[in-house]
């Protein structure tokens, strides 16, 4: 039997909601969420896979400028997500105004593949004030695409967002993964992610975007999973906001990245973690090899 099948490059500007919104369809923690730009720094797929239909998400970084190695990774890691796609979907925070280099972004695409044009966080805006939003941003675009207004908060409209996608994804005879895939990536490096995740959430603004997180031991056993973890950043003054007074800090990032592991891997969690300097690693070519980037890609 053919099913619809594909992959979805999503793509966007920082906080737009792109990981929200794969983790919203996917029902699965599969990207880290926060407030905080550079939150998505590698390109993570997410697979829903129904009856009918097996859908590849390709969360990517927001679209920024910077001139740091690991920028250059990330952006990099944009343009290697739309290479081969069926349908790029484009993120838009409905709150704010649509720029012109957004539209430039996309509208390359318009002759080439379908492109969907999301416009995210519609739990905010009121009825007539959505209705207005698609309306000028439709004139914007030139009608070249379809519009959807979602909130992955709420779940509102995802649905109808999953049968426009649906509809643009060629038939196939073979999914693309097992039914039992919901991403690429291994626990190893979600369980890094979340910790990830909840730094960002606590720390002070300057300090999460110096920082990484490496895992030093993963050891999943029958009945609980030993983690080891190392924040690395890259000031000493840094390394002290991380620890906080007395460990304070690192203790409530620890207690909520491990709650949070925990369900997913539905067993206990010993997470240790541990906060190390390592100045400019942002540049360092052999230690963002050991997170996964390459150096010939750039």
């Amino acid at each position: 039997m053919k099913i619809k099948c594909g992959t979805v490059a999503v793509i966007g500007n920082p906080n737009a909601g792109k990981s929200s919104l794969i983790n919203a369809v996917i029902k699965e923690k599969v990207s880290i969420v926060s407030p905080k730009p550079q939150t998505t720094r590698n390109n993570i797929l997410g697979i829903l896979t129904n009856k009918d239909c097996q859908i590849v998400f390709v969360d990517t970084p927001g679209i920024n400028r910077t001139d740091s190695k690991l920028g250059k990774f990330m952006q990099k890691g944009i343009s290697s997500a739309l290479d081969d796609v069926d349908v790029v979907c484009f993120v838009h925070d409905i709150t704010k105004p649509l720029k012109t280099e957004e539209i430039n972004i996309i509208r390359p695409f318009f002759d080439k593949i379908p492109v969907v044009f999301v416009l995210s966080k519609a739990d905010l805006l009121a009825k007539e004030q959505i209705i207005s939003k698609i309306v000028g941003i439709s004139n914007q675009l030139s009608n070249k695409c379809e519009i959807v207004p979602i909130s992955s908060l709420k779940n509102k409209n995802l649905t109808e967002f999953l049968d426009v996608i649906k509809g643009l994804l060629p038939e196939t005879e073979d999914k693309l993964f097992s039914d039992d895939f919901y991403t690429d990536r291994s626990l190893k490096f979600i369980a890094c992610e979340i910790v990830r995740e909840k730094a960002l959430y606590f720390l002070q603004d300057e300090v999460p975007h110096d920082i990484a997180v490496v895992c030093e031991n993963y050891a999943d056993k029958e009945t609980i999973c030993d983690i080891d973890v190392l924040i690395v950043c890259q000031k000493q003054s840094q390394k002290g906001i991380i620890l906080g007074k007395g460990g304070e800090m690192l203790k409530k990032i620890g207690h909520s990245a491990r709650v949070s592991i925990q369900k997913i891997v539905r067993k206990k969690v010993n997470l240790n973690i541990y906060v190390k300097v390592r100045p400019n690693w942002k540049n360092d070519l052999e230690f963002l090899g050991a997170l996964g980037y390459n150096e010939n890609e750039i």
